[in-house]
């Protein structure tokens, strides 16, 4: 008998139907360990000793293996085939030691590419030891991690209020997308102009278009020309002048396909062409290699997903050459199989490139469900495409010139000859550029030329673009930071910890996020060097191919490390806001208009503005306090936001009250003093408003809030909508029902809010709970059975199944969730404990003492006494 250990009950089931009764293929749910979250789980004191924690569910899990193990003579580690599987395998059995399940047992441990009956057999075939260099590689950096995120966050905590943590790859990542926000701000618009022509030639049919190259005799550059006079002037010359064509030049081009991807391609091409972030284009890669149902049988359709390798094991480029030829013809095979290799820097070539593991599946022959058809096909084209011919073009290029030669245009343009891959693919582009193509006409050297029209446009150059999920994760890939399986928890991390914000799809940098990079590269500029963190990856692999003990590699950067944070220990909270005010005056600081002091307080004139650091986060106060009680968020220059009279927005055109807008410990809000009204009405700003594009009129609704929407129709008791603690709403009596959004509160009319209040009374009580009526059914879980459905909870949609509550990814809409993303979704929870604790009963009364008992001896062993618990810190996970 044998027992078979994976990570998911998808995958277990997969690999269940390939084996016979002599296995038992059972699921760990991930890593069944963990470095619990307080101090103290990492010790450098004791030679980086790590203390590692079974959680409850885990210990089920554990329980269950072992059970299995009883009858059983052979454990065989199947878990994925890179750190983390390796790292899964290694914590499994130092689990089952710990219960002494493994006594006479014979532990193989195998690793497949692809989860196919081929691919497993053949597995198991090869067994081997646990690869203990990969597991010290997976040490070290879990290590790493813990060290920098442990001691480095309370240092934030202390000298930076309202911070939230740091990490060792997080924090160099937040730090490209505040320098390039840094350059969108200090970018000065160039104006330029460009002049084109519309030409004729003779004896060619139709018209080109050209663009000046040469005037007055001068080169013509992108941003030669710099106002409209000259621009004017061109134009004119190029009408008057007497043009033939000087040159006709045909150039041969060849564009050869990119290699299949690897995990960093595969998010980035996901993102550009299907609009998916690096968390959705992962779950349904894992799905996909996981396995789905074909024919009544369960099928891994793509090869393993975390890899940075490009390469394609030889059979399968022999399986898509012949498709190339049945689907395209002979002329689309090249003559000798391609055959790549990684540019990226830290590149690890262990495993294939992300391919499908049969090519004779097209996606047009699968039913999948939405993510993940559209991603097969991607994944499909791109790996088959590899192996194509190069498209072939012709690139013409024709130069006019006039008599003397002093005024020129050129026209370009190009033709595909043959298709090769393009017939398939087209890679996407960063920059959403297209290189479209313009078929000139065929034209005879020395003919001669005329202007039908002319164009003179203005332009201004433009600041670098933010960036975007797939060209972070390219950068992060190019600068040797992070490894395929961490891009999309980076990314994830940055959103959730408030450092960053998603704007069309482009990551924003938090002032919150500013003022954490600021000190970190004022503090510890070392740590957050993007050669240094690159270099840490380069030793992490030297320790996973055997060159590099884990343990020097950790000493050596604790000396240095523990030295910095040292270093600051003393630092006053002073000595940071000062340090503070100089690295982020461009953003806090701007130039004002009339040429006056920046830093000089606009409303008394006599107090200098400063950074100032509360509970909340980081904001801009004068020095005058508590004279002067200006203060004003990061990033904004002249914000109103004081009790003084310098937040004044206007006078109520009711009231007459003034209206002023304050900057508060919970953010910013409006607050308006009545005449005859003991307190001030007072109204937060909606989440997503800002206070630098707040009008007046907005104001005035705000603080008029709540709004009567008008009398129910069944007992004529009032209707109204306002914004409160969890957000927009209208009320009917004690029954309140959620708005989807602050503008509706000032839009919605009676008959919607009657159907609001009406749907909520009949889910009263039920929120969450077993009678609340379901957002969407998605029908029997797949191995372990009873429904799953898709929830509306009070903190957004969630997925249910049984016991386990799973949230969906912020911005996912609960009526596209799959069962695939959904099963996924309760693993990873159940995987991270399920259920939230149950609330802390009340303490009871202290029972009577019972009499002290003896104390055993000590024992003669020499063991040290446990040292006494300390006082659990923040997480800094």
């Amino acid at each position: 008998m044998n027992v078979v250990v994976v990570e998911s009950p998808a995958k277990a089931k997969t690999i269940n139907k390939y084996l016979g009764a002599d296995f038992t293929v059972l699921a760990s749910f991930g890593h069944v360990r963990d470095l619990p979250a307080k101090d103290g789980s990492v010790r450098p004191d004791e030679d980086f000793a790590m203390d590692w924690e079974v959680d409850p569910k885990s210990q089920t899990r554990i329980k269950a293996i072992a059970d299995a193990l009883k009858d059983a003579d052979t454990l065989i580690l199947a878990t994925d085939p890179d750190r983390e599987g390796e790292a899964i395998s290694w914590h499994l059995l130092e689990a089952l030691t710990k219960r002494r399940a493994l006594k006479d047992k014979r532990i193989q441990r195998v690793a497949f590419n692809a989860i196919t009956k081929k691919a497993v057999s053949e597995a198991l075939e090869r067994p081997r030891d646990v690869d203990m260099e990969l597991v010290e590689a997976y040490l070290a950096r879990r290590a790493l991690d813990y060290l920098v995120g442990f001691t480095l966050s309370p240092v934030l905590w202390r000298k930076l209020p309202g911070s939230r943590s740091a990490g060792r790859v997080q924090s160099v990542a937040l730090r490209l997308i505040t320098e390039r926000e840094g350059e969108i701000e200090s970018f000065k618009a160039q104006e330029y102009w460009s002049v084109e022509a519309d030409l004729a030639a003779q004896g060619a049919q139709g018209v080109f278009r050209a663009r000046l190259s040469r005037f007055e005799n001068e080169k013509i550059t992108r941003l030669t020309i710099g106002e409209e006079t000259r621009a004017r002037a061109a134009e004119a010359a190029i009408r008057s002048a007497s043009l033939s064509i000087a040159s006709v030049e045909a150039k041969p081009a060849k564009r050869n396909p990119p290699p299949p991807f690897t995990t960093s391609t595969l998010q980035q091409e996901a993102a550009r062409k299907l609009g998916f972030d690096a968390q959705r284009t992962m779950r349904a890669a894992q799905r996909l290699y996981e396995g789905v149902e074909i024919g009544g049988e369960t099928v891994g359709l793509i090869t393993y997903m975390r890899t940075d390798g490009v390469s394609m094991d030889s059979g399968a480029v022999a399986e898509a050459r012949a498709v190339i030829q049945n689907e395209h013809g002979p002329d689309f095979v090249p003559e000798k199989p391609r055959f790549y290799t990684s540019k990226a820097r830290n590149a690890q070539e262990a495993h294939e490139a992300i391919r499908p593991t049969s090519f004779s599946r097209s996606p047009d022959s699968l039913r999948l469900e939405a993510d993940q058809a559209r991603l097969y096909a991607l994944i499909w084209k791109r790996a088959v495409a590899s192996q194509m011919e190069s498209a072939r073009l012709e690139r013409t290029t024709i130069d006019i010139e006039n008599a003397d030669g002093s005024l020129a245009l050129r026209a370009t343009g190009s033709v595909v000859v043959f298709p090769g891959f393009f017939a398939l693919y087209q890679e996407g582009r960063d920059d959403e550029e297209d290189e479209g193509e313009m078929r000139l006409p065929a034209v005879r050297q020395g003919a001669g030329a005329k202007a039908e029209q002319t164009f003179a446009e203005q332009h201004f150059t433009q600041p670098p673009p933010r960036y975007s999920e797939a060209s972070l994760v390219k950068k992060m890939e190019e600068l040797g930071i992070g490894r395929p399986s961490t891009y999309a928890s980076i990314l994830t991390v940055l959103r959730d910890r408030d450092y960053v914000r998603m704007e069309d799809n482009r990551f924003v940098p938090e002032d919150k996020g500013r003022v954490v990079i600021a000190f970190l590269e004022n503090f510890f500029k070392r740590y957050v060097e993007y050669d240094f963190t690159a270099g840490l990856e380069d030793q992490l692999d030297k320790v996973s191919a055997g060159e590099l003990d884990w343990k020097e590699l950790l000493r050596a950067f604790w000396r240095d490390f523990s030295a910095s944070v040292e270093g600051i220990a003393d630092l006053r909270v002073g000595n940071v806001i000062d340090a503070m005010n100089v690295a982020l005056e461009p953003l806090i600081y701007p130039p004002r208009e009339d040429g006056s002091d920046p830093r000089i307080c606009p409303s008394c004139n006599v107090g200098t503005l400063s950074l100032r650091l509360g509970k909340h986060g980081a904001f801009v106060g004068c020095s005058n306090y508590p004279d002067c009680r200006y203060t004003r968020p990061l990033g904004t220059s002249e914000a109103p936001a004081s009790a003084n009279g310098d937040g004044a927005l206007g006078e109520h055109p009711e009231t007459g009250a003034t209206i002023y807008l304050k900057d508060g410990r919970f953010g910013p809000y409006l607050e308006m003093q009545v005449q005859g009204e003991d307190k001030p009405r007072r109204g937060s700003l909606p989440k997503g408003w800002s206070p630098a594009d707040l009008t007046f009129e907005q104001a005035v609704k705000l603080i008029d809030l709540p709004r009567l929407v008008g009398l129910h129709p069944e007992d004529g008791e009032p209707i109204e909508a306002g914004i409160g603690r969890y957000g927009p709403f209208v009320r009917h009596g004690s029954t309140y029902a959620n708005l989807p959004n602050a503008e509706e509160v000032f839009e919605v009319g009676v008959n919607r809010a009657v159907d609001l209040i009406a749907q909520k009374k009949a889910g009263r009580g039920q929120r969450g709970g077993a009678g609340a009526a379901p957002l969407k059914e998605l029908g029997e879980h797949p191995s372990e059975g009873g429904p799953v459905q898709v929830m509306s909870g009070r903190y957004g949609p969630y997925v249910k199944h049984g016991k386990i509550n799973a949230t969906l990814p912020r911005g996912a809409d609960p009526q596209a969730i799959t069962m695939d993303e959904a099963v996924i979704l309760i693993a990873e929870k159940a995987a991270k404990g399920g259920k939230k604790a149950p609330a802390r009963k009340a303490a009871k009364k202290p029972a009577a003492k019972k009499p002290a008992a003896k104390k055993a001896p000590a024992k003669k062993s020499g063991a040290k006494k446990a040292p006494a618990k300390k006082t659990a810190k923040k997480d800094a996970s």
